[in-house]
């Protein structure tokens, strides 16, 4: 008897687990050309300041891991703008806030691989690029 309560008190609790937010349903949407470009053009922006921001001198003499950081929080505002372009193409914010933190980490990982890379090649005396 006290199998069959556990588990139809088990089932009971599971249904409210699967119950969708309403708020959070995805609805089909189809981005427009200009989206993507717009999208796109912001994304180049946040790349090419992490890039121009990895090239000063003051970071090869940080630990890898502090330069990262900083250069990843410098860039910041570039990626505020981002997000502001998502908005006005009406898209989501939560999608929006997702694609902007696979792309937070996924430039995270490359600056901080590169920091790495770089300065194992000066320690181990190679000449920099």
């Amino acid at each position: 008897m006290k199998k069959i309560l556990f588990f139809l008190t088990l089932g009971l609790l599971s249904v409210g687990v699967l119950a969708d937010d309403a708020k959070n349903d995805w609805n089909n949407t189809t981005l427009t050309d200009t989206t993507i470009a717009e999208i796109q053009k912001s994304k180049y922006h946040y790349k090419k300041c992490v890039s121009d921001e990895m090239q000063k001198p003051a970071y090869a003499l940080m630990d890898t891991r502090l330069a990262t950081d900083t250069i990843t929080k410098m860039c910041e505002p570039v990626l505020a703008k981002m997000r502001e372009v998502y908005i006005a193409q009406k898209i989501p914010g939560i999608v929006a806030d997702r694609h902007l933190k696979q792309l937070r980490i996924q430039v995270t990982r490359n600056v901080l691989q590169n920091m790495m890379f770089a300065e194992a090649a000066r320690k181990s005396g190679q000449p920099s690029k």
